[in-house]
C-alpha cells in the first residue's frame, strides 16, 4: 500500500471523485482566498461527514474521520481546516440527538440541505480560553438576544449557521451556565468582513464575523455543564475530543504532503526517507487509537487527557519532519515550487488553536497528580 493511500480510500469511499477534483487544481488557487474547494466539499456532502446515517448523513466513525481529514490536508490544508471547525460543531449535536435530545431535527436539515456550521469559539487565539463566551447574551421571552464579535471565523462566508458560547442564568437560579446558540447566517444582524490577511489558510475563509442583537429562538440554544472552574460536561468533553482529533489528522496530512514528493526520490537515502515516514505514521497511529477508543470513551475526561497528548505529539512530529523534508526536497525545488515553501509554513498553524500546550501544561501536569481536568 503507498503512502496515503488508505486515506485516499476512506475520502474516496465517502465522498467519490473529490479527491481528483482536489487533486486537479493547483494548490495556490485552493489555498486563496474564493478557493472551490468549500464549494466543492459541500456538493460531495461532505457537510454530513459525522452525521449518522439515520439522520441523513454519511455515518462516519471517527477513524474514518480522520483518515477523510488527513487525506483533504494532503490536498488542501485550508479546506481540511475548514471543515474540521463543522464537523466540531456537529459532533456536539449527534451526542445530543443519541441521548434523546430534538438535535437530530437539526441535523436532517443540516445533512439534507447540505448546510455549514461554523465555530463561534476561541479558534485561532493560542492564549484563549476557548470555555470563554465570546457573545453577549440577553434573555427575552422570545429566546436570547445574542451580540458580539468572532475573528477569525473559518468559514465565515460559506457558512449557513454559526454556533457562538454564552453565558446565561440557569434555569434553576444556580447562578450562571454556559450555553452554545446557533445563530444562522442569514439574519440580517450577521456581517462578514476582512480580516484574515496572512497567505497562510487563506482558503479557510477565515474573517470576521459580527452579530448585532440577533435573536435567538430557545429551540436553537443548548445549556452545558461546565462550570466556572472550566471543568467539562460530557458534551464539551468530546466535542473537544473530536476537534483535536480531526484538526491534528488535518495539518498532519499537510505535513505528509511534503513527505510525499520524497517518497521515491532515489537521491535520497532510503533511511532518511523512512526516518520521515515513520514520524508522521507514528502521529497518525497515535490519533487513529484514540479515534478507535471514541465510540466507547469520548465523554471520559481520560480520553480528552490522551487526546491532547497525542495532539502535542503530532505538532513535535510535524516540527522535526517538515524542515527535513524541506531540506531534501533541495534548494532548486524550493525556489521553483511554491507548494513546498507554502506547505512548510503552514503546518505551523496546527500550535495556533486552542487549547495551546503552555496554557494547558499546569492543569495537565496537576491531573496527573491527582485533580480534576480543567480546560484553560
Amino acid at each position: 500500500m503507498s503512502f496515503l493511500q488508505r486515506e485516499r480510500m476512506a475520502l474516496e469511499q465517502f465522498f467519490p471523485g473529490l479527491d481528483k477534483a482536489l487533486a486537479d487544481i493547483l494548490l495556490d488557487d485552493l489555498e486563496s482566498p474564493g478557493s472551490p474547494g468549500i464549494e466543492l466539499l459541500r456538493q460531495a456532502g461532505g457537510v454530513g461527514l459525522v452525521i449518522p446515517v439515520e439522520f441523513k448523513g454519511k455515518g462516519a466513525s471517527a477513524l474514518d474521520a480522520v483518515r477523510v481529514q488527513r487525506a483533504l490536508g494532503a490536498r488542501s490544508p485550508s479546506l481540511a481546516v475548514a471543515s474540521t471547525m463543522h464537523h466540531f460543531s456537529v459532533s456536539s449535536l449527534v451526542l445530543l440527538a443519541a441521548n434523546g435530545g430534538k438535535e437530530w431535527l437539526l441535523l436532517e436539515a443540516v445533512a439534507a440541505n447540505d448546510m455549514l456550521v461554523a465555530s463561534g469559539f476561541a479558534e485561532g487565539r493560542p492564549d484563549g480560553r476557548i470555555l470563554a463566551p465570546t457573545m453577549d447574551a440577553t434573555v427575552v421571552p422570545e429566546g436570547v438576544r445574542v451580540s458580539g464579535l468572532k475573528r477569525p471565523c473559518s468559514l465565515a462566508r460559506s457558512m449557513d449557521l454559526l454556533t457562538a458560547s454564552l453565558r446565561l442564568p440557569a434555569p434553576d437560579g444556580s447562578g450562571d451556565r454556559l450555553a452554545v446558540a446557533l445563530i444562522p447566517a442569514k439574519d440580517p444582524g450577521v456581517t462578514v468582513s476582512p480580516f484574515w490577511s496572512s497567505f497562510a489558510l487563506a482558503g479557510a475563509e477565515s474573517d470576521q464575523v459580527r452579530i448585532d442583537n440577533v435573536l435567538v429562538p430557545e429551540a436553537l440554544v443548548v445549556l452545558t455543564e461546565v462550570t466556572d472552574e472550566g471543568r467539562l460536561d460530557s458534551i464539551q468533553t468530546a466535542g473537544f475530543v473530536w476537534f483535536e482529533l480531526l484538526m491534528s489528522a488535518s495539518y498532519l496530512g499537510a505535513a505528509s504532503a511534503l513527505v510525499e514528493q520524497l517518497v521515491d526520490v532515489d537521491q535520497v537515502s532510503e533511511t532518511e526517507r523512512l526516518q520521515l515516514i515513520s514520524r508522521l505514521e507514528g502521529a497518525a497511529a497515535g490519533i487513529e487509537n484514540i479515534a478507535r477508543q471514541v465510540p466507547d470513551s469520548v465523554t471520559d475526561s481520560r480520553l480528552l487527557v490522551d487526546t491532547l497528548l497525542v495532539r502535542y505529539a503530532v505538532q513535535d512530529a510535524i516540527a522535526a519532519v517538515v524542515p527535513k523534508a524541506v531540506e531534501l526536497l533541495g534548494g532548486l525545488r524550493f525556489m521553483t515550487a511554491n507548494d513546498i515553501g507554502y506547505l512548510s509554513a503552514a503546518v505551523h498553524g496546527l500550535g495556533f488553536h486552542p487549547p495551546s500546550r503552555g496554557r494547558m501544561a499546569g492543569p495537565l501536569t496537576r491531573y496527573f497528580a491527582g485533580s480534576p481536568l480543567e480546560i484553560v
